[in-house]
């Protein structure tokens, strides 16, 4: 058997090449590097394809979520509820920001936050909600939605791995006050190198980050806020350009690998697939993420088969030595400690193969059947 890589971004460069190295050149022989054309054309053909009203590069999604709380003015004193199963920048954002991570559990399903223990975590002290459309499936914003304005918060949906997924037919990016994406190259939509981008609804709001991004400059020389160096390069922007316009295509793909890893594991006694929200209308899979018993044999013995897959995570963010000081331990979020020690991201990339999807799923049913 052939290996099978866990990601191939050799395989979709080669065949974007022949797309991608005009515009690089342009941009060069242009030398606008920051601003111009490409980035401008970017942020209007992201804006129309998540439905929203206002679309602003900036230089990777972490600093997306940075630029989006300083936006909203959420600082010292404050708290914003994130789910503590997540990618570590969530939480650093807030942070950073110099306000308080107050960590929710997930959904035992849809590794999404869990709605139903939101209204448990507020104080007089909170000021927004952090919900993560995580591995390419959007969180339920309908409710998230409704608590927020019920107790007047602030929702940043946190959409790095999910552009292009829809809850109720409506396009992440167009539902909260603030919604950041991540072009890192492992997205769906990536970059080559570091990316990220933001939209929102409000115009006020969106020239605020537009500013921020550029060192709260408002005028030549003249600051309104004391923003960061946030841009997102015009290299980047034109880049980006070209693959967005296989985006769609791309998903089709990746929901048709999901689709075929359900067909062929659904049977598999002890192996859990993810699964679907009924708000969900279109999931993206960044990740098809399953969950096993013995994960971390079953991993290591599909390594040295060839078939690479991936852990995230594999410790929650309420765990994690930085955030000690917030006094959580072990037991206080059962749901998201067992789902960092029994989770297994699949390959469910567009370059990979129907026969390569076969190769892992019965690789995968042999070791949980056999017990790892």
């Amino acid at each position: 058997m052939n290996p099978v890589p866990f990601l191939d971004l050799r395989g979709q460069y080669k065949k974007l090449k022949d797309e991608i190295r005009p515009v690089v050149d342009e941009v060069l022989d242009s030398q606008i590097c920051i601003g111009g054309p490409q980035l401008t054309n970017f942020e209007k053909e992201v804006r129309d394809h998540t439905q929203s009203m206002h679309a602003v590069g900036c230089s990777n999604g972490s600093d997306a979520l940075l630029l989006a709380l300083k936006a909203l003015d959420i600082g010292p004193g404050d708290e914003v509820i994130a789910p503590s199963f997540t990618f570590f920048a969530t939480a650093g954002a807030i942070r950073l920001a110099g306000a308080k991570p107050v960590f929710a559990e997930i959904d035992e399903e849809t590794f999404n936050i869990d709605v139903t223990k939101l209204e448990a975590l507020i104080t007089d002290k909170t000021k927004a909600i952090i919900p993560v459309d995580l591995f390419g499936q959007a969180a339920n914003m309908t409710v998230v939605n409704e608590i927020a304005k019920k107790h007047g918060l602030k929702v940043i949906e946190d959409s790095a791995q999910a552009i292009g997924a829809e809850h109720k037919e409506r396009r992440v990016g167009s539902m909260a006050d603030i919604t950041t994406f991540s072009f890192y190259p492992t997205k769906n939509l990536g970059a080559c190198g570091e990316g990220g981008l933001i939209t929102m609804n409000d115009e006020a709001l969106a020239t605020k980050v537009t500013q921020l991004r550029n060192h709260g400059q408002s005028g030549v020389y003249e600051h309104a806020y004391i923003g960061m160096n946030g841009r997102l390069p015009s290299l980047q922007a034109a880049i980006l350009r070209i693959k967005l316009k296989h985006l769609d295509d791309w998903t089709a793909v990746r929901n048709a690998h999901a689709t075929q890893y359900r067909g062929l594991l659904g049977d598999v006694e002890g192996l859990v697939l993810p699964k679907l929200a009924a708000e969900t209308t279109r999931h993206v899979y960044n990740q098809f993420v399953v969950r096993v018993p013995n994960r971390d044999n079953v991993r290591k013995a599909l390594s040295e088969q060839g078939i690479g897959s991936g852990v995230y995570y594999p410790l929650p963010l309420h765990l994690q030595p930085c955030f000690a000081d917030l006094g959580y331990k072990k037991g206080d979020l059962p749901l998201s400690e067992k789902a960092c020690s029994e989770v297994l991201a699949l390959p469910c990339y567009p370059e990979l193969q129907s026969a390569q999807v076969e190769q892992v799923a019965a690789a995968l049913r042999t070791l949980v059947e056999k017990g790892a």
